[in-house]
């Protein structure tokens, strides 16, 4: 009796919470006021670092003053205070003009205050002061002179010159947005890029299908390929498509013209029905089950497994489980922005703490999954002058579109993620780090990294927010591998990836360390290893040739014994479950 009266509670408890979340996007009102409580509280006992903060106040107020003067009489004096390098807000000409020149550095000299103010306060835990920097940070860009029509000197040309033409085009983007966000439809252009028919093109067929993934088989391109097939198991947070988007830009394709025959995972888009499926599920019946199959239409043959982001991380599972039980299927390993080992995880750690993660528990229980929107609030945030202030000042208030392009509306093309497996995600590998402890289990037996001993291959990019460079490095401080090759390229979590030949701004890193040699820390790997013009795609390209064994005739894509037999073509039905 007492039981049920705790669970009645405690279902208030949620439900107040799960519709609570949608007015807060999805921060946990408890995690942001213990942050500001541990900051305030401890700034409040710190008469020095008080004094400190009020010197630093008069001093650029002093210093913000000298230039308003010495700016108002020679216009190409020296700045008191340079932009970030990575804030592109400021580098306009407008800004050195009067007075809007006054107005950046002031809010500049602002944001490096806050900065100072917000850290190195005894006594604030590491995470708490992460936290209460950022929303520092995000409620400073408010209040940005960029955002708004008579402080930013662009707008306000603009708006002169066009008599306010743009602002109203600006109002149509704006209740076009809202109303497409209201209805539940993808931002506008979307529409014209269509999966299987301008995008993930590359001829193939589902040759399996379960209650969690499709398996894709391509086509063969050449009349021999390598006779071990490529497995590519991605996340499940995203389409899969994003490996195969228009033909110049797939990785799926590309592999298949060098000759490699390729599989797929489609995960299927869960539902409320799905609730109940965790990572143990998306084990056995993801990345296992696909293994399994390609091993029926492969036979005697080895596996070169490729994961990507969290894909990748379950591959590391798959692998160590396997290395543990004697299964010496995989031939080689490939992690595309994955961790697998979750202390320094980055930005995103900033949503991850107890209060947090239980939070977004509370949320996912009304219906059983983590909706699409959530998790592209809290992505969006981490790079808000990106993805949120610069659209404002360019589709609102210069009033100009930015053309959707086939990256952008993969992006758009977002997936839910069930409330077990999620849960489970967070609490084990980002709060409790198992995996790269030792300690994350499969059936009842702890997986362990250093067990891998087939050759790795990992790529990380430069601006990953996500998955940070440093943290996939450290899968050199566990590995027991018979070689790593280690990739660092430009670009971002997606836009790195998607590193085609021939694309103008690739560059990359990359360095093979055999077994047995010594660990070198990521800063100093980055400082010698030498910057190669280019796509990573190649090198990977030879690797992997250099890792295959000879060539054969291309395989069946069906195998009757096994009961294997093509079920639809490529993509398939899950890519498209919205």
């Amino acid at each position: 009796m007492e039981k049920q009266k705790s669970k009645r509670f405690e279902r208030l408890d949620l439900f107040l919470h799960a519709v609570q979340a949608r007015f807060d996007a999805g921060l946990s009102p408890t995690a942001l006021m213990l942050a500001y409580f541990d900051w305030a509280i401890h700034l409040a006992n710190s008469p020095g670092k008080q004094m400190e903060l009020l010197e630093e106040l008069f001093e650029k107020q002093v210093k913000c003053l000298k230039y308003s003067i010495k700016s108002s009489l020679e216009p190409e004096c020296a700045l008191c205070v340079e932009p970030p390098r990575r804030d592109r807000r400021w580098e306009s000409g407008g800004w050195k003009d009067w007075p809007f020149n006054i107005y950046s550095q002031t809010f500049l000299l602002t944001q490096k205050w806050w900065q100072k103010a917000t850290s190195e306060v005894p006594g604030v835990s590491c995470h708490h002061e992460e936290v209460i920097s950022f929303i520092a940070r995000q409620l400073l860009d408010i209040f940005s002179p960029t955002n708004y029509v008579l402080t930013n000197p662009d707008v306000l040309k603009v708006t002169v010159e066009e008599q306010g033409a743009n602002l109203l085009r600006g109002w149509v983007n704006f209740m076009e947005d809202t109303r497409r966000k209201l209805e539940g439809k993808k931002p506008k252009g979307a529409e014209k890029f269509r999966v299987g028919e301008n995008m993930a093109m590359t001829p193939g067929k589902v040759i399996f299908k379960n209650e969690l993934i499709e398996l894709i088989q391509y086509e063969p391109e050449t009349k021999m390929v390598y006779s071990e097939p490529v497995l590519i198991i991605p996340a499940w947070i995203m389409k899969y498509y994003i490996l195969d988007l228009v033909p110049n830009k797939s990785l799926v394709k590309f592999l298949v013209d060098k000759g490699h025959t390729v599989f797929m995972v489609s995960w299927k888009n869960p539902g409320s029905e799905d609730r109940d499926k965790g990572m143990d599920d998306y084990l056995k019946d993801g990345a296992m089950t696909a293994l399994d199959i390609v091993s029926r239409i492969v036979p005697n043959e080895k596996i070169h497994g490729v994961g990507y982001c969290l894909g990748g991380t379950l591959l590391a599972i798959a692998a160590a489980d396997m290395a543990g039980k004697g299964d010496d299927r995989l031939k080689s390993i490939t992690l595309l922005a994955a961790q697998t080992d979750f202390s320094e995880a980055g930005e995103l750690m900033l949503f991850i703490d107890e209060s947090q993660v239980t939070y977004l528990e509370e949320q996912m229980w009304l219906h059983g999954y983590l909706d699409t929107r959530q998790m592209s609030r809290a992505f969006q945030l981490l790079r808000s002058n990106d993805l949120i202030w610069s659209r404002l000042v360019n589709e609102y208030l210069l009033g100009k579109r930015q053309p959707m392009f086939d990256l952008m509306a993969w992006n758009a093309d977002a997936t839910r993620m069930p409330y077990k497996m999620h849960s489970e995600y967070l609490r084990k590998l980002f709060l409790k780090n198992e995996l790269a402890c030792g300690r994350y289990q499969v059936d009842g037996r702890p997986v362990v990294l250093s067990d891998i001993h087939c050759p790795a291959f990992f790529v990380s990019t430069v601006s990953d927010h996500v998955a940070p460079w440093r943290s996939v490095y450290k899968f050199n401080l566990s590995s027991d591998a018979e070689e790593v090759t280690f990739v660092l390229t430009s670009g971002g979590h997606n836009a790195g990836i998607i590193s085609e030949p021939n694309h103008p701004r690739r560059t990359y890193q990359i360095s093979t360390r055999k077994e047995g040699e010594k660990y070198m820390d990521p800063d100093t790997w980055k400082k010698i290893t030498p910057v190669k013009k280019g796509s990573w795609w190649l090198a990977w390209s030879d690797w992997l040739a250099k890792n295959s064994s000879g060539k054969k005739f291309p395989p069946a894509m069906e195998n009757p014994e096994e009961g294997i037999f093509p079920i639809m073509d490529a993509p398939g039905a899950y890519v498209r479950m919205q």
